[in-house]
């Protein structure tokens, strides 16, 4: 299988999985892809690259891209994405990819215990933690009380106290909201089987050549 990865990637952040496609017998090209950061290289996709060559631009392959993967290394990235200052970016993407026809993919690479959305919901926050304690200090909450009953008390005093992180709750919530909204589909995996996942997305008939990825 001949597997296009987003030329605009950081350098070294995905070196695990591309060893993976490359061991496993996978061909990968840098190309600057319209939206994501893997897409199947189709006949389509292939005549569209021989055509334009070196003058080959993203917005060429709209047409011809069925489907992409856009990876996230967890759910803080996802967080960031839907919930903070990436926000307007990943909205604008899907709408690029929902507009033209394409299948919008995320796979977040989060850890083998966060499989599904329900998953999510249960995920505890590790900013949650370093909120609790800053909190606490500043207002004089004893580390023996509640700390949310406490909050809902202070502020009923006219207590100004910021907003904490995104919990795992808060967090699905807005990704079936954005879901529903822009088409995305959401998978997870963990990273030791991104490369794997990445080969069944787009079409090796749901197979891998190294199953044991999956095992590891």
């Amino acid at each position: 299988m001949k597997i296009a990865y987003d030329r605009a990637q950081k350098a070294h952040k995905h070196d695990i999985k591309h060893e993976w496609l490359k061991e496993n017998g996978h061909e990968l090209i840098d190309l600057p892809l319209p939206v994501g950061d893997y897409i199947l290289v189709t006949d389509e996709v292939a005549k569209v690259i021989a055509r334009r060559g070196d003058k080959l631009k993203k917005m060429d392959l709209l047409g011809v891209t069925k489907v992409t993967i856009d990876t996230k290394q967890g759910l803080g990235e996802i967080c960031n994405n839907i919930c903070g200052p990436s926000h307007r970016r990943f909205r604008d993407e899907a709408i690029l990819a929902q507009q033209n026809g394409i299948k919008f993919i995320v796979l977040i690479e989060h850890s083998r215990f966060i499989n599904s959305l329900d998953d999510v919901e249960d995920w505890k926050n590790p900013r949650q933690w370093q909120y609790e304690q800053k909190i606490r200090k500043q207002w004089g909450i004893p580390k023996s009380a509640d700390f949310m009953t406490e909050v809902v008390k202070l502020r009923a005093h006219g207590a100004k106290i910021s907003r904490g992180p995104t919990t795992g709750p808060e967090l699905a919530k807005a990704m079936r909201t954005i879901a529903d909204e822009y088409s995305i589909v959401w998978e997870f995996c963990d990273k030791k089987e991104t490369g794997c996942r990445i080969v069944e997305i787009l079409g090796d008939n749901g197979r891998c050549l190294d199953k044991r990825i999956l095992t590891a």
